[in-house]
């Protein structure tokens, strides 16, 4: 943002964008975003790649739909999980990037 120059943003988009964080707040999810990052993959491969059940996979992968983080596509009985854009990992990444920097700041 510019000097001298407010940003005005609605009230819709504080709301998403609270949401947003909201969904990316949780340990679990945040693992099988990086995950999918790779490679598109099934409910049992994104279980043993993170290390969780395949039932709570499942549930994260609920939460990860609804807010428009994943989507799956169908093949025979299996659904296959891939993120919706390249977004939401760019957005982590700045995250992560804030987070070893303040580390670093910290052990100095």
């Amino acid at each position: 943002m510019e000097k001298g120059r407010e940003r005005t943003i609605s009230k819709e988009c504080i709301a998403r964008l609270a949401s947003f964080f909201k969904a990316v707040g949780d340990e679990n999810r945040v693992s099988i975003i990086y995950t999918l990052a790779k490679q598109e993959m099934c409910v049992n491969d994104i279980a043993a790649a993170v290390g969780i059940s395949q039932s709570l996979v499942s549930h994260q992968l609920r939460i990860l739909k609804l807010e428009g983080f994943v989507k799956a596509r169908r093949e025979g009985k299996n659904s296959f999980y891939s993120l919706d854009d390249q977004h939401i990992v760019d957005i982590l990444d700045e995250s992560l990037k804030h987070i070893t920097h303040k580390l670093e700041d910290e052990r100095k």
